[in-house]
Parts: structure tokens; sequence; C-alpha cells
């Protein structure tokens, strides 16, 4: 899974083929998605994506239907949604969305199909990334999204955690306590400034309509040299509880 990961995010670049969906696509989108999760016969193939048994679905390679590539656990029943929007822009967010997969028990992992030139999904509804996350939240999923900053934006912090426009929960808070705990600077969005990095923008926050909703923006170093620990924080955070 790793090496189609790293092979899915290389070929995202800024001159890649992209377009939006259209309605009646994204309409496909949730049916299909929603049939899959529910282990229903569904027509995710005619939108060009390639599903390989009940658990991974994955765009055409070099189509301009670059939807995503979204990845489900089946030995728990649905938990927790990781999302990985920006996986070509924020080096290395999409291994910690793997990692973190692979560590929670019926975790669904959804990762961006074009580079954030191309499409924004962490900013833009009409997209099919936002479909599935949005349609998982509304089953009562918690969500957590990561992002990547660059380390001279915020010298004093490793680690933005906020809620993005959602509530703030515990578990916003659950996370910043054991990112602190594992001995990162943690900004806590709610309670000071983040200088723009609290994500409170963001479509799938703003959908979110009481689901926990957790916003990660990571530094490069901690990208770059620390992703276990962010992983560990994570997992010890516990996502899954209220």
């Amino acid at each position: 899974m790793e090496s189609l990961l790293r092979s899915f995010t290389a070929a995202q670049s800024a001159r890649q083929p992209y377009r939006r969906p259209t309605t009646a696509e994204l309409e496909t989108a949730r049916i299909g998605f929603a049939a899959l999760l529910d282990g229903r016969p569904h027509t995710l193939p005619d939108l060009g994506f390639s599903v390989t048994g009940d658990s991974l679905v994955v765009q055409e390679p070099g189509s301009e239907r670059a939807w995503g590539l979204y990845a489900i656990d089946r030995s728990a029943p649905p938990s927790l949604v990781i999302e990985v929007p920006h996986a070509a822009s924020d080096l290395r967010t999409e291994l910690l969305g793997l990692a973190l997969h692979q560590r929670t028990p019926g975790a669904v992992l959804a990762v961006n199909g074009a580079h954030r030139r191309r499409e924004d999904p962490a900013h833009d509804p009409r997209t099919v990334f936002h479909i599935v996350t949005t349609l998982l939240a509304r089953r009562g999923l918690p969500q957590v999204q990561l992002h990547g900053f660059n380390d001279r934006t915020l010298p004093a912090a490793d680690v933005v955690v906020s809620a993005g426009a959602a509530d703030v929960g515990d578990a916003a808070r659950r996370a910043a306590e054991a990112f602190e705990s594992a001995g990162f600077r943690v900004c806590r969005a709610w309670a000071q400034p983040c200088r723009g990095l609290a994500g409170t923008t963001n479509v799938q926050s703003q959908a979110a309509g009481g689901t926990p909703f957790l916003h990660v923006e990571l530094n490069r170093t901690t990208r770059e040299t620390r992703r276990d620990a962010v992983v560990d924080a994570l997992a010890e955070a516990d996502l899954r509880k209220p």
C-alpha cells in the first residue's frame, strides 16, 4: 500500500489533467460510495475508479477524472475518517495518513487526486473527496485532517491543533495534550493565534454537522523526522471517542 500511495502522490503535479466533477457525477459518487460501504452493488467504475475488492478505490491513472484514492479497513466497523487533502503539496502527510490508517481498525483513508493548484478539496465542496468525507461524517464518523506548513511560518510551534470551523471538543483537546506529552510544541488554535493555520475556512469542518473534526497542521521538520511520534500521539488521543 505504501508503494502504491507514493506512486499515486508522485504523479500529482500543477500541470496534470483535471476537471471538476459534474453535479450528476458527484451524486453518482455519493450513491456509489454509500453502496460500497454497505457491501451493495455500485457503479464507481463508471466514474473511472478502479475498485479492489471492497476496500480500495483508486482513480484511473493519467485521467482528468483525478478524484482521489480511498482505502477502507474492513477489520472493524467504520470508525474514523483520515483525510489528506494536499498530499503533493503538504509533503509526507499521505504517509502519516497511511500509518494512522494502519493503526486504526475500521479507519477510512481519503487522499486527494490532484495537485493543490488543480484541486483544493479542503476549500471546494464540489469534489468527490468532499462528497465521500461528508457522507462518512453524516454516518457519525469523526474526522482528522492532516496538513503541513513551513517551519518559518510559525517558528514557535511544531504542531497546530484546531477544529477548523467546527466546535472544539474533547478529541481536539486530547490530541493537543498527547502532542505536548510527546515533546511537541503545540499551538491550540482555540486559545491562541496560530498565524492563519486554524482551518476556519475548511469545508469539511463546516460540513461536520456535530461530528468531531480535528485539523492538524505539522511543520516540515516534524513531517520529515518525527512521523512515528505524530502517529503515536494521534493514536493515544483515540479520536474515535466522543
